[in-house]
């Protein structure tokens, strides 16, 4: 074997140092590379050697508890299937082949993975295990228990996990430490490390033992291999991690200074009000706020004025995803698209920002907010080439004018919104009939139902279902437990539902899952719009497929005016600050990644610790 740049092999592998040897592929000898690390454009921030990410204290102390809370509930522990609704910091007793950075928007360093061998044509990938992983009673975890977690997902898994994996066509195992994958397609670093990063294994011999099954929910700890295990569990109620103390990868440089905590509480809360009181009342230690009222004005209790709880505006340069309403279309009142776009005039943002928001934040006007990846201005040449096959059937609007959404003087008169909207309802073949927007065809009357799984919403909701019904729509906010808004979301049993989208940077294989058409009639799918437009599959590809980061934007931002021109959402807002409260018996990094807040773990801060 011989050292070579890993640049000079491929501009999408990140490593300085590289091992190539000559392998047999399909009869013919190929080259290939082994690596640390993976990333889909230029080279790795970080080099092989380093000690540990920026945003990690690696002298932060060891010890101590933190009680953490979550809204809804849960009802079982199983991470693989669509059925049930399980804790949001599962992952904390999991292990993937390679983490994330936070630093860079598509790399991928070694955690349980320490090196990926790769063809030049990237139509492979080995990844080489470490031998000193374990799972928590010992046994070593094994290329097999990954290829278990493959097969497990491919037979029961949930549809939104799939379609990160979809572009993998095999996953085996050649030994007890090298895993093999082979993918439908070549010369694309994405699906790899998609791959690497979102699967972890699952340990077979554990899940095949005492009669256990994993393709149905359980409340049983689940075994792990990560930085903590489950200790207790109260069914929907609360969830307590313990940390592991001889966890085998507590050395790796993508886990120095991370996992501090000794134990991890996560109490539930049914109710966002009586979530907010507990943490006034000292129940738990760190939250993340989601309401400007009570950002605003909320935060005056003796605890925060006495110095015994801190706020922190972080900004981050995280591409955020869009929050907004999303309407049904499998529907047929919403099928046509001037009755939702007629619905966006009668969303009065303005007002909402003035009187309920505290002009606390932005308004949505892509689906790619806080990013690059989203519309801006007139298209670009670059994206008219990619639309242009397509102009028979999208709106002129696609190809000539930048997407805004209608506005109002926040007044609350909204009399020219409402005449607009009018006028596209009467296009739409619906009329006002004894003050009830009615089809002119059939005489039935429009009727809209907003679903919502926790009641944080209403404030927002209560407003526009309001200005709806003064249109003459039968309109209605109704909140359901968390159990069955899961059952009816994934049955796409409602008319519309807020959702807030989140992408990895750059977007990938989740796209097909948000807006591709494959997806709109699979079950638990975030399709929820039912979005059928070839024109959105078409973009979708042609990002996927992108060998550099332009390419990438140029499909995205292509899509973007797709789906903003369709009208799938009435658009909502996002806040490019992240507003954290805690108490001030927590310590945190100095730093804030570039583009997260260095939680790994669905608001666990990974890297924070008790001060001593």
């Amino acid at each position: 074997m011989r050292r070579v740049l890993a640049a000079a092999r491929t501009t999408a592998v990140l490593a300085l140092l590289a091992l190539t040897a000559p392998i047999q592929a399909n009869g013919v000898q190929a080259e290939t590379v082994t690596v640390p690390a993976l990333k889909q454009f230029g080279e790795p921030e970080f080099k092989p050697g380093f000690t540990h990410f920026p945003h990690a204290n690696p002298d932060a102390p060891k010890g101590g508890q933190i009680t953490l809370a979550a809204q809804g509930s849960f009802d079982s522990l199983n991470p693989i299937i669509l059925r049930g609704v399980t804790p949001r910091t599962l992952g904390l007793i999991a292990d993937s082949l390679m983490v994330g950075s936070g630093w860079e928007m598509d790399a991928a360093y070694g955690s349980l993975a320490e090196s990926v061998e790769l063809p030049d044509d990237k139509s492979w990938a080995v990844f080489h295990l470490r031998r000193e992983a374990r799972w928590h009673d010992g046994v070593p975890v094994t290329a097999g228990d990954v290829v278990f977690a493959w097969d497990s997902i491919q037979a029961h898994g949930n549809p939104f996990l799939k379609s990160f994996l979809d572009r993998v066509a095999a996953v085996e195992a050649l030994d007890e430490h090298r895993l093999k994958i082979t993918l439908k397609t070549t010369g694309e670093m994405k699906p790899i490390i998609d791959f690497a990063t979102s699967i972890a294994p699952q340990p077979e011999h554990w899940w095949t033992a005492n009669g256990r099954d994993i393709s149905k929910t359980t409340l049983e700890p689940v075994l792990g291999s990560g930085p903590y295990r489950i200790r207790t569990v109260d069914p929907g109620r609360s969830i307590t991690f313990e940390r592991v103390a001889d966890w085998w990868g507590r050395d790796l440089p993508t886990a120095r200074g991370f996992y501090n905590f000794d134990s991890v509480k996560v109490d539930y809360y049914r109710d966002d009000d009586v979530m907010f009181e507990a943490f006034k009342a000292g129940a738990y230690d760190f939250r993340t706020e989601n309401r400007a009222q009570r950002w605003t004005t909320g935060y005056d209790f003796p605890a925060a004025k006495d110095g015994r709880v801190n706020r922190v505006e972080v900004k981050s340069d995280l591409p955020l995803g869009a929050q907004g309403f999303r309407l049904n279309t499998r529907r047929a009142k919403f099928a046509d698209p001037r009755v939702r776009e007629a619905l966006g005039y009668l969303f009065d943002f303005e007002w909402i920002q003035k009187n309920i928001l505290y002009g606390q934040y932005l308004r949505t006007t892509s689906n790619f907010p806080n990013s690059d990846f989203g519309a801006k201005g007139p298209p670009t040449p670059e994206e008219l080439a990619l639309l242009e096959p397509f102009r028979a059937q999208l709106p002129e609007r696609v190809f000539t004018t930048p997407f805004e959404p209608p506005k109002t003087d926040g007044s609350g008169n909204t009399r020219n919104n409402l005449r607009e909207a009018m006028r596209l309802f009467r296009e739409a073949g619906w009329e006002l009939k004894n003050g009830r927007m009615s089809s002119a065809k059939t005489g039935e009357v429009l009727s809209i139902e907003f679903l919502d799984g926790t009641g944080a919403l209403t404030r927002v909701i209560q407003p526009y279902v309001e200005a709806l019904r003064k249109a003459g729509i039968d309109a209605v906010l109704r909140v359901v437990d968390t159990a069955q808004f899961q059952a009816r979301t994934d049955e796409f049993d409602f008319d519309v539902v807020v959702a807030n989208f989140n992408f990895f940077t750059p977007p990938g294989t989740e796209l097909r899952s948000y807006f591709g058409s494959a997806a709109a009639d699979v079950r638990g799918s975030a399709n929820y719009a039912g979005i059928k437009e070839p024109a959105a599959d078409a973009m979708i590809e042609k990002a996927l497929a992108a060998k550099d980061l332009a390419s990438v934007q140029a499909a995205t931002r292509a899509l973007d005016r797709v789906l903003l021109w369709g009208f799938y959402m009435v658009p909502h807002w996002y806040n490019p600050d992240n507003w954290i409260a805690h108490r001030t018996t927590l310590g945190f990094p100095e730093k804030t990644p570039k583009y997260d807040l260095g939680f790994r773990n669905s608001g666990f801060p990974d890297a924070w610790w008790v001060k001593r």
